[in-house]
């Protein structure tokens, strides 16, 4: 009997990122077949033809594709192709982009033999028996008898019998060698399904959640809190959607924190409980992270995607969260969702904004296919791209060109935002504005209108954009936004090359002061014990010190400065606000972990 090799294949959307799905296909498989099976990881970023070629050195006898909607482009433009170079070598589909519809996608792609539907476990391991125990040379003509037995595939002659949904337990644990993901995200998976049925979502037609057994789950984490793997991203659909389960898990990170690894959570913020919000209160800062849906704050667009939430109570609870100052929270939103037109979006936009997160995820629509909101899509006359992602490109309620506004803001949010390098100045500059929305959509218009977003900008110039577009719209504030942007600036590194706008650093009294703060630094290490193997002007390289007149650091004090000068060069007396010169040293060996600012200390 001939011995096959059964290629997997991922293709990712980035390098970091790994194909749990392969991993776990190959696990479950079993020791006794895991010899037939071969993996192989590429990224969309690599050419079709590298791709196609290292294929082809492999040999494979069958080849299995995980597709999502992120891939399923290059994969559609390598299939015809292998069959040219591989005409013997099977080909088989399987993952969300392809379990529905899939009968339309077998017609359209005649050499795919056939596909997974759903989950693909137990049904890749009955397949992989039949093509190793019945499978010759001689015996492959008529592959709809060979494989019509087994549940869960979509071949040419129709569906056969569905899958019965697998026990999560008994999938294998898939990192015992962490090699093969060396500067690569893990993913960890502790339950399957979700309760709720936003329509946008293909996570809501699997209702039955399945937990994994909490003592394998424990002991699996303590496998990577051994390893100190540097991130552990849960893809749970909605971790807390059982209070018991994410107790659990949450206490048990708590309790064998490393003080290195960060775990990634996808939650329902509104059903927090206070007994798990008290626990989070005491995560070291970086232990976890927060991913919230929030997905749109009107009312009536809540309702029509099916959605459950109280964004009343989730306000309470992410300013509860933020107050504990340790937990990074990602916030998201969604464009192009029923009922949602472009001033709705703003609202949605600045309410979400004010909850102040980390980082604010502005989205856009995926219809996705075997989605509730693909089936409505003509009711609520969505429009979106024919190809994936499936994005949208008008509404009933969001024509294309806001659609296009939208996207600019996005990148806005993006280099400025949720970068974490603006951040003192940002804080400033949207009061100069209605609201936050306006600030970004007015930045937009300001790339435009310079060519900045065929030409972009690099990171270290953005601080000189972003001080020209403060002064066209907020010039009474020229020094005070000078200061703003050095003190962001050294917050994030020790910048060898200052912009224009910066402080002097050739004045006589800010070179006297440094050379005696470091000086007196070397004999008593007071603010830097960690430097004392350098001497004082090693110390004085490795670290920054700056004169700031303006209070930069303390947001309170810079409101009461916008509140009561006159321009940007002086403070009212009665201001209560300190103006005399101060100087800030920056310390790069210590990082806050939620937005890995510098530590720094002031000066009087």
């Amino acid at each position: 009997m001939k011995k096959i090799k059964f290629l997997l294949v991922a293709i990712n959307a980035k390098y970091i990122h790994s194909n749990p799905a392969i991993y776990s296909l190959k696990a479950y498989a079993g020791k006794k077949l895991e010899e037939f099976v071969e993996l192989a990881e590429y990224t969309i970023n690599q050419q079709t033809y590298d791709i196609l070629s290292d294929i082809y050195k492999k040999k494979p006898d069958v080849i299995g594709f995980s597709c999502y909607i992120w891939n399923w482009k290059i994969i559609q433009e390598l299939l015809p192709e292998i069959s040219k170079i591989l005409p013997d070598t099977d080909i088989w589909l399987g993952g969300p982009e392809v379990t529905y519809g899939a009968c339309e996608i077998l017609k359209r792609h005649t050499n795919v033999t056939g596909i997974i539907v759903g989950e693909g476990e137990e049904t890749f391991k009955e397949l992989l028996e039949s093509y190793v125990t019945s499978l010759t040379d001689n015996d492959c003509s008529d592959k709809n008898t060979i494989f019509s037995n087994i549940d869960g595939l979509c071949l040419s002659s129709g569906y056969t019998s569905e899958r019965a949904l697998t026990d999560l337990t008994k999938i294998p644990f898939l990192y015992n060698d962490l090699t093969l993901f060396e500067n690569k995200i893990i993913y960890y998976e502790s339950s399957r399904g979700c309760p709720y049925s936003c329509s946008y979502c293909l996570s809501s037609i699997d209702k039955k959640v399945r937990l994994r057994n909490i003592n394998v789950v424990k002991k699996e984490l303590q496998f990577f809190l051994d390893n100190k793997v540097k991130q552990v991203k849960f893809v749970d659909r909605t971790f807390n959607c059982n209070h018991k389960h994410a107790m659990e898990i949450w206490r048990y990170i708590y309790e064998h924190d490393n003080g290195i690894t960060n775990f990634h959570f996808e939650i329902s913020a509104d059903i927090l409980s206070e007994e798990e919000i008290a626990l989070l209160k005491k995560f070291r800062p970086g232990l976890a992270q927060l991913e919230i849906g929030v997905q749109s704050t009107n009312k009536e667009t809540i309702c029509y995607i099916n959605r459950v939430m109280n964004v009343e109570k989730l306000e309470k609870i992410v300013e509860m969260v933020r107050e504990g100052k340790n937990i990074h929270q990602h916030l998201d939103l969604i464009a192009g969702l029923p009922y949602e037109d472009y001033e709705s979006f703003k609202k949605s936009f600045n309410r979400v904004y004010g909850m102040k997160p980390d980082e604010l995820q502005l989205g856009f629509l995926k219809v996705l296919k075997g989605s509730e909101m693909e089936k409505r899509a003509k009711e609520f006359g969505i429009c979106y791209e024919e190809i994936p992602p499936y994005e949208v490109l008008f509404t009933k309620w969001m024509s294309f060109e806001d659609i296009t506004k939208l996207k600019r803001v996005e990148e806005m949010v993006e280099l400025y935002y949720n970068s974490n390098q603006f951040a003192h100045v940002i804080s400033f500059l949207e009061k100069a504005f209605e609201s936050p929305f306006e600030m970004y959509e007015k930045m937009a218009e300001f790339y435009e209108d310079k060519g900045y977003f065929i030409q972009s900008p690099s990171r270290a110039y953005r601080y000189n954009v972003l001080f020209d577009f403060a002064m066209l719209y907020d010039s009474n504030y020229k020094e005070v936004y000078k200061e703003l942007l050095t003190f962001d600036m050294y917050l994030r590194e020790n910048l060898k090359s200052r912009p224009d706008f910066c402080f002097d650093l050739t004045d006589k009294e800010y070179k006297e002061y440094v050379r005696g703060f470091y000086q007196a630094e070397e004999e008593n290490r007071k603010y830097l014990p960690e430097y004392k193997q350098y001497n004082w002007k090693q110390i004085a390289k490795m670290t920054h010190m700056e004169a700031f007149v303006y209070p930069v650091w303390d947001e309170l004090e810079m409101e009461k400065i916008r509140k009561t000068a006159n321009d940007g060069s002086c403070v009212k007396d009665d201001s209560g606000v300190k103006t005399e010169k101060r100087y800030v040293l920056f310390d790069y060996k210590k990082r806050n972990p939620l937005n890995y600012e510098s530590n720094y200390f002031v000066n009087s």
